[in-house]
């Protein structure tokens, strides 16, 4: 069991963040800093919240790029009803409206797919254009601030030693392990995901399935607006934007197949905190303007590099 961990993706993205601490702690002692890794977790939690049902989504065999332009929209809906320059409606009702919106985005997302049977790159792209569109309407080029002092405490307030989006965060990851190793709901996706037409003679609702992946991954989207958003005085335009790269990549890296059937939590969960330190790291290393270059770059290359595993292993498991 032990070995056959070691030579897992899981393991791999785990050696590649422990070589990056390791490397950039030699080089700027004050990347080790318990401040930082708190930083670092804080960063991460949206990611880590979105990947758990993006990874259902991918397991099931197709994909969702319309998260981040979805976050824009819910940090646009949700700064519009509770500022006190708006409707400043209570933040209970407030937080309800956007769960509700970013879970019914979710759901056209699913129905497009199974139902109108459009190619989710296809019907994802789409909402994200929909969706971006829609927010620059929101936002019509101003800031959105105001944020009630409850609304941001639950943004960046602590319970104990854990600050709140990290709490969030770890609920969710522990939620979602549950949910794909041990409930019959979880076999049924993997089951789905690794051989559709095998899942539908065997009476598997492959299209319910995939409908409630794309829901969750569009409620997720939802709460990580909420721990994500009112940690900024104000709301800009672009919120939000290219975070379904960031997303997409992650659960790739952490050893997600692209053509389904295989991905774990805790492998998307490695990605998720692989790329937020790999994020860190470039502003330790302090190289200016360039980081975000370098950032982009990298992301790239980790895609590439794990869609190339993916591929070989596969080919590996065909010939044997």
């Amino acid at each position: 069991m032990t070995g056959a961990w070691l030579r897992s993706r899981e393991a791999g993205v785990a050696g590649l963040i422990l070589l990056t601490v390791a490397a950039v702690g030699t080089i700027n002692p004050r990347f080790l800093s318990v401040e930082n890794a708190r930083d670092i977790l804080i960063a991460a939690s949206p990611g880590l919240i979105v990947a758990c049902g993006a990874t259902l989504v991918i397991v099931l065999g197709e994909i969702d790029i319309s998260m981040g332009a979805l976050m824009g929209v819910c940090a646009a809906v949700l700064g519009k009803l509770v500022s006190a320059e708006h409707a400043g409606l209570p933040v209970w009702l407030a937080t309800l409206i956007v769960l509700s919106l970013a879970a019914g985005i979710g759901l056209i997302n699913g129905l497009l797919v199974t139902v109108a049977r459009v190619p989710s790159i296809i019907a994802t792209l789409g909402m994200l254009t929909i969706l971006t569109g829609v927010g620059d309407l929101l936002m019509a080029g101003e800031t959105i601030g105001g944020f009630p002092d409850s609304l941001r405490a639950f943004a960046i307030g602590h319970v104990g030693m854990l600050p709140m989006p990290v709490l969030v965060a770890l609920a969710c990851l522990a939620a979602f392990t549950v949910l794909t190793r041990e409930t019959a709901l979880g076999r049924r996706i993997y089951a789905v995901g690794s051989n559709a037409h095998a899942a539908r003679l065997a009476g598997l609702p492959a299209l319910r399935l995939k409908v409630l992946a794309f829901t969750l991954t569009g409620l997720l989207t939802g709460v990580a607006t909420l721990i994500s958003a009112p940690q900024l005085e104000v709301i800009e335009a672009g919120f939000g934007r290219q975070f379904e790269l960031f997303v997409v990549t992650a659960v790739v890296v952490g050893g997600a197949s692209m053509s389904g059937g295989a991905g774990s939590i805790a492998g998307s969960a490695l990605g998720v905190l692989l790329l937020s330190l790999v994020r860190t790291a470039l502003i330790f290393l302090q190289l200016g303007i360039g980081a975000t270059y370098w950032e982009r770059a990298i992301q790239g290359g980790f895609i590439l590099a794990a869609v190339l595993a993916d591929h070989v292993s596969r080919r590996r498991r065909v010939q044997r």
